[in-house]
């Protein structure tokens, strides 16, 4: 019985990825490392997190280019002290918070 174009694919990809794990690792290494991947992975944890918003794009810049917390004014020491902050129940992105300020929900004192 001859196997449909699905299952041939299937079966093909599946032999190269066997055939070549080595290559694929290498590449999938280079890969991560560039702007383009670390933007596309940022937006999807965003997604997952419930964020919800119009210009995933044009956020992304905005989130790279923020270098002060909304509320206490102080410098993001790291890009793991940004957060971004929205409301979990809409989804709908609020502003940008250093960690402490996103933990503590100061972002109440100033609705």
């Amino acid at each position: 019985m001859p196997f449909s174009q699905k299952e041939y694919m299937k079966e093909y990809r599946i032999q190269y990825e066997k055939d070549n794990k080595e290559k694929i690792k290498a590449y999938m290494k280079k890969y991560r490392q560039t702007p383009t991947y670390k933007k596309n992975n940022m937006i999807c944890k965003w997604k997952r997190r419930g964020l919800i918003c119009d210009n995933y794009c044009e956020l992304y810049d905005k989130y790279l280019l923020a270098e002060y917390c909304d509320i206490c004014n102080n410098k993001f020491k790291s890009t793991f002290d940004r957060c971004m902050d929205h409301d979990h129940e809409t989804g709908l992105f609020r502003q940008f918070l250093c960690r402490s300020c996103n933990n503590k929900d100061n972002w109440k004192k100033y609705l």
